[in-house]
């Protein structure tokens, strides 16, 4: 009987104290219903869409996003530029040498595919790009849905009024295909194709092009070098020296997320 008893008594004994040590440990942190992140950093140059629009010069960047645990998200990031200065062509189109994207979206997921969409307001303070013959106002609004599965993204926008100062270009679209690949250690490698198509002016339609390697060094810091390129028409985007701001280019940054 004592040889029966014993391990049954021992039994329940582990298991009562299992159970106390389970009603006493500390309950796992509960997810944060919110967070909000700043990041600052600095290009050679910066390329939007494979397009210069620093005039193939460095630029200074930074911006702040706040995200929901719903998948609702705001945001804003904004970048030195010289594109609309170099526009004038001796009228005054002011002086806008900063760029600021003003964004917000809901992110859900259904099943292995991820959805996005959202408002994006390119806005260019103190810009008269309107003055200049041939332009308007260089503000810009999109609306945009993205598709994500596993590794791949396809994005769509569609501008709701004139894109980027092309006048009667309401309606504008641009189509993104990109991918990101986790090479371990750190590394991500992001092939990616993307098409203009600007309503209007077939001449500034252009297909952009670009291969970019990541590094995380920690600590919230990161380095990338990307391969970026385009199709664009010779003379669609000049600077005022004539350089041609859709060539091809390799862009190197770091950036600081806290």
């Amino acid at each position: 009987m004592k040889k029966i008893i014993s391990p049954l008594m021992l039994a329940m004994s582990l298991a009562t104290f299992g159970s106390a040590m389970a009603q006493t440990a500390p309950a796992a942190p509960a997810e944060p219903a919110s967070s909000l992140s700043f990041n600052a950093g600095a290009v050679n140059d910066y390329r939007y869409r494979g397009i210069s629009q620093s005039r193939l010069d460095p630029a200074l960047q930074g911006g702040a996003d706040y995200a929901h645990k719903s998948g609702a998200y705001i945001g804003f990031w904004g970048s030195s530029i010289k594109w609309i200065k170099d526009t004038k062509v001796g009228v005054n189109s002011g002086k806008a040498g900063t760029e600021v994207d003003i964004y917000g979206g809901y992110k859900f997921t259904v099943g292995d595919i991820g959805y996005d969409v959202g408002f994006l307001r390119y806005e260019y303070s103190g810009n008269d790009l309107q003055k200049v013959v041939g332009y308007a106002n260089a503000n810009t609004n999109e609306l945009y849905g993205a598709v994500t599965l596993g590794v791949v993204t396809a994005k769509y926008s569609r501008s709701t009024g004139n894109l980027f100062g092309n006048v009667g270009s309401k309606g504008s679209t641009y189509l993104d295909l990109t991918a990101t690949y986790d090479l371990g250690d750190g590394y991500t490698l992001a092939p990616h194709l993307g098409r203009q198509a600007v309503k209007g002016g077939s001449f500034y339609s252009y297909t952009d092009y670009a291969l970019t390697l990541g590094k995380d060094m920690g600590n919230g810091l990161t380095a990338s070098a990307a391969l970026i390129g385009t199709d664009a028409n010779k003379g669609a985007y000049v600077s005022p020296a004539g350089k041609q701001l859709g060539k091809a280019g390799l862009v190197v940054g770091i950036k600081y997320t806290f």
